[in-house]
């Protein structure tokens, strides 16, 4: 058993990098009672990571082969990861509210860190991830006074 997880400590190490950088920022979401929390935010970085280590190791294993083209395979994941962010922004007719665009927006953030992650740019997987919740927190401190300025304006009209 210890011999897998040596052989297979890089895959590993890429992996669980993934997961915890995107758990990091779903705990933010979810902390400020958000849709999508720490299991969503883990699985878009981990399943990106997944992509893009399956990406390289074809390209690794079908080196020389004309016409194939493993990039391909990462840039499907943007696609498909802005099929789940549609899926997360819901516009409230009642409120005339667009609502999930910060959360849809963490979630493509989360791909691309799980891409990181998996091509084993660590350091850019985990400076991503302080400027990611650098965004969440202090915007979200600087937004609060922001809006009521915002709200009392609107009750004056």
């Amino acid at each position: 058993m210890s011999t897998f997880f040596i052989e297979n400590s890089e895959l590993i190490t890429r992996l669980a990098v993934a997961l915890l950088l995107g758990a990091l920022i779903g705990a933010e979401r979810l902390f400020v009672h958000k849709e999508a929390g720490m299991k969503t935010h883990a699985l878009v970085s981990l399943g990106a990571a997944v992509f893009v280590i399956i990406s390289e190791q074809m390209a690794q294993k079908y080196i020389g082969l004309v016409g194939f083209n493993p990039t391909m395979m990462a840039s499907q994941v943007i696609v498909g990861i802005g099929f789940i962010g549609a899926g997360v922004i819901i516009f409230r007719e009642q409120e005339s509210r667009l609502m999930g665009l910060t959360t849809a927006s963490g979630l493509w953030v989360a791909a691309g860190i799980g891409m990181a992650s998996g091509l084993g740019f660590f350091n850019l997987a985990v400076i991503t991830t302080v400027l990611v919740l650098i965004i969440l927190v202090a915007m979200n401190l600087l937004e609060k006074p922001i809006r009521k300025i915002s709200e009392n304006g609107d009750k004056k009209y």
